[in-house]
């Protein structure tokens, strides 16, 4: 929602008017100077949409903003010619309405064109909240990047590394949701304020790390007939890829980094397939290769990366992980009734790569339990289990 700068006016007076943080709407305008404001200046309000309304008889504005619970300078500063003086019925004004509700609807199919549009939804709302692509998919999907908060901590998660993993998408996205709206209603989840978070916290998501891959489990192959064509053969002359795990190129996307890459190499497929083919050399594909990337620009304290399924959650990898991740990953285990296992004999995965480069915390959680794609039917379980997690990786 968008106000404009009158004669003194301050960021501050909008934060008080609008009941927001004022760090909020600060950084929903990086490009304002807001001891320099400008009259009919932009400011964008986070956590409001606007509705039209139409002025009955026995209105006033006074009514109206009791009825809306807004101060009466809310509904001038979206209306600023009304003259409160010479309401007629039939009038059509601009009210400001606090979202209250989630947008974004995790019990579905969730492709990357839904996610794309939630995303686009959740901007316009909460313009604090920045999306800068990582890189291209193989077919040339721009891969989201998610950024909220500029604190010192630095926190990232991701998911749908692995296509018939897509519900781990949802999950994220819902969360991210839940966390704005907290935000933003000066709220808490589960009893914890969420503005000391936002302010400690820089977290970056990744949500769909191999966006045609979820699009080939979900809406089946590309029209391309050489791509098509290709598919088929690497799923064993098979049109049901709800079993796909790789990218379009056939390629496993968490067995792409350079983290005893050669050792996971040794007993897996050596040609393009559903799963477990690690390509001809570590980061050798476009997802992997920007993942890699934004993990170096950022220098995240700690990763969190959400596959499906096993109710556990995966937190060393060759002796080289730090003390603390051993304490977060009893944390993470307390708040979701799932298992810790230290290691397995697998190698090459994005985790793996962080903590041997790193030497940080990093984490595999599998969410749920059964065969993937898990059903939507398990979304609310799934995301209860997960919802503890999400909130002590930001705290702890």
């Amino acid at each position: 929602m968008d106000v404009f700068i009158r004669p003194g006016d301050s960021i501050w007076y909008y934060s008080q008017v609008f009941k927001l943080p004022l760090q909020l709407i600060i950084d929903s305008n990086p490009n304002i100077n807001a001891q320099a404001l400008k009259i009919n200046q932009k400011v964008k309000i986070p956590g409001y949409v606007t509705n039209q309304y139409t002025i009955q008889r026995g209105d006033s504005i006074w009514a109206i903003a009791q009825r809306i619970n807004m101060p009466t300078d809310a509904i001038y500063l979206l209306n600023p010619t009304l003259n409160p003086n010479r309401l007629q019925i039939g009038q059509v004004i601009v009210l400001p309405i606090r979202v209250t509700w989630r947008v974004v609807n995790g019990k579905q199919n969730y492709d990357y064109s839904t996610m794309m549009n939630d995303i686009s939804t959740l901007q316009m709302i909460y313009p604090f909240l920045i999306n800068k692509s990582i890189g291209n998919s193989v077919l040339g999907n721009k891969i989201p990047g998610l950024h909220i908060g500029s604190g010192q901590k630095r926190v990232h998660f991701n998911a749908s590394f692995h296509a018939n993993e897509w519900i781990t998408t949802p999950i994220v996205m819902t969360f991210l949701n839940d966390y704005l709206l907290s935000l933003t209603n000066n709220g808490s989840i589960r009893g914890l304020y969420t503005l000391p978070l936002y302010l400690q916290t820089n977290l970056s998501i990744v949500p769909m790390v191999n966006p045609d891959g979820v699009d080939l489990v979900l809406n089946g192959p590309p029209t391309n007939e050489t791509i098509r064509t290709n598919l088929i053969e690497w799923n064993g002359e098979s049109a049901d890829f709800s079993g796909w795990k790789a990218n379009i190129n056939g390629v496993d996307l968490n067995d792409q980094f350079p983290a005893e890459w050669e050792l996971e190499r040794e007993n897996n497929p050596k040609t393009p397939g559903p799963r477990d083919y690690g390509g001809e050399s570590p980061l050798s594909q476009p997802e992997s290769i920007a993942m890699a990337e934004l993990t170096r620009e950022m220098d995240f304290a700690r990763v969190l990366a959400f596959h499906t399924q096993g109710e556990v959650i995966y937190w060393g990898f060759q002796g080289l992980e730090p003390p603390e991740s051993e304490q977060l990953v009893n944390e993470f285990a307390r708040v979701s009734g799932y298992e810790p296992v230290q290691t397995i004999d697998s190698y090459a995965g994005y985790k793996d790569w962080f903590i041997q480069d790193w030497r940080r915390p990093g984490f595999t959680i599998e969410l749920g339990l059964g065969t993937n794609p898990l059903p939507i039917s398990q979304f609310d379980e799934i995301y209860e289990e997960a919802l503890g997690i999400f909130l002590v990786a930001l705290y702890w």
